[in-house]
């Protein structure tokens, strides 16, 4: 299949969706995606933030459709034409998702652990708008703990189903689920049980909010201030790669290791996350290759050699400075 994505085009598979195909190209033209998730199955859908526009339907009908469609869902036709930050369109309906987002979320940002690694607070810096144009009062609901290592902060959640499809499909036990209907709805568990498996933990990092949070690092540091290392052990339990945030030798918290879209690469045990913190555990690899737009870069001291100006003579080898 043959498809254009903001005039750059790319070869991809039959039953490939918009969003995918983006993401082979990657850069700027890439929708964001606050509910999708490329590992969990049935993802994607409910958040709206990845609606394109598809000028052209296929070489065979080049139509366009009616509507922006949700580039998670949609597979790409043969001939396929589609518009993402080229269209104003969608630029617009984008501002307005982003403004839906923020109707019941807190301007709590200075006391979030999420804060500098929130896919909601970039999203709103590049799409949201200045001020709310919201006069309702926000719901509000009691952070609970949802098991000994995990807090709920009901009020950040966007209800993007992202836990619940982790605890549902790499878990044996879910119990957490969304509640209730209309405009009450809240995700939670029933009769306040408590999320207690071996890789409950996984939850923390596929929420693109501050909603779910790693009660053994609550308040103990902001992200920017440390380095991301890349570390493993030998673990009975999961493949015992992760990312090490540490300071000095002093061990914070540990996390999975994410993509460069925000993606656990592979889901970790609870083992691993919250009860090895000891520098002795790791076998550290080396500094984690941080995006220079992530304010987490700020505190990044992997060293950029850069080659010199100076023209090497022939028969010699190159100096760096």
């Amino acid at each position: 299949m043959r498809v254009t994505i903001d005039d750059i085009t790319v070869d991809v598979e039959e039953g490939t969706t918009i969003l995918t195909a983006a993401r082979k190209i990657g850069g700027k033209i890439v929708p964001p995606a606050m509910c999708w998730y490329s590992k969990l199955k049935g993802s994607g859908g409910k958040c709206r933030t990845c609606l394109v526009k598809v000028a052209q339907s296929s070489a065979k009908d080049p139509r366009p459709m009616p509507k922006l469609v949700a580039s998670c869902s949609t597979p790409v036709q043969d001939g396929m034409v589609v518009q993402n930050i080229t269209s104003p369109e969608v630029l617009e309906a984008r501002k307005a998702i982003v403004e839906f987002l923020l109707i019941n979320h807190p301007l709590d940002c200075p006391v979030c652990d999420q804060a500098g690694e929130c896919d909601l607070q970039d999203l709103s810096f590049l799409h949201g708008m200045v001020e709310t144009r919201s006069e309702e009062p926000r719901r509000e609901f009691p952070a609970i703990d949802i098991g000994d290592k995990i807090k709920l902060n009901m009020n950040r959640c966007i209800l993007c189903y992202r836990c619940v499809f982790t605890a549902d499909q790499i878990t044996g036990k879910r119990v957490h689920g969304v509640l209730y209907r209309g405009d009450a709805p809240e995700i939670s568990t029933y009769i306040q049980n408590v999320i207690d498996n071996d890789f409950s933990g996984n939850v923390i990092d596929v929420c693109p909010v501050g909603a779910l949070t790693d009660r053994t690092f609550r308040f103990k540091s902001r992200v920017w201030f440390l380095n991301a290392m890349d570390a493993h052990r030998d673990c009975t339990h999961c493949g015992g790669k992760v990312t090490a945030w540490m300071y000095g030798n002093e061990i914070y918290r540990i996390t999975g290791r994410k993509d460069k879209y925000g993606e656990v690469e592979e889901f970790i045990c609870n083992e691993c996350r919250f009860e090895k913190k000891n520098f002795s555990d790791w076998i550290i690899e080396g500094p984690r290759k941080i995006s220079r737009e992530s304010v987490i870069s700020a505190n990044h001291y992997e060293k950029l050699i850069k080659p010199s100006i100076i023209h090497p003579i022939e028969g010699t080898t190159e100096k760096q400075e």
